[in-house]
């Protein structure tokens, strides 16, 4: 049992914050020499990935609630004219 549902686009997210923070730390110990320019198609990337997969996980859920779904919206709540609950 899961203790919450998974969400794709937190995760990509997360790991875009990673990727950055590991670019920058490199950077900052002298691995390596990072422009600053660099930085922006790799946030923007990482930030457009995880809004698509937060897109397309919201509607496989929404497709999977409507087809387990067993209400039936086309029939009327009564069929004596009375919305009364008894």
């Amino acid at each position: 049992m899961l203790l919450h549902e998974f969400r794709p686009g937190r995760l990509l997210a997360g790991l875009t914050a990673l990727g950055l923070a590991a670019v920058y730390a490199g950077d900052a110990a002298g691995a390596w020499t990072t422009p600053w320019y660099a930085v922006i198609p790799l946030l923007c990337g990482g930030l457009g990935l995880a809004g698509l997969a937060t897109w397309v996980a919201y509607r496989i859920r929404r497709r999977s609630a409507r087809s387990l779904s067993s209400d039936s919206t086309d029939a009327p709540a009564s069929t004596s004219g009375s919305q009364a609950i008894k």
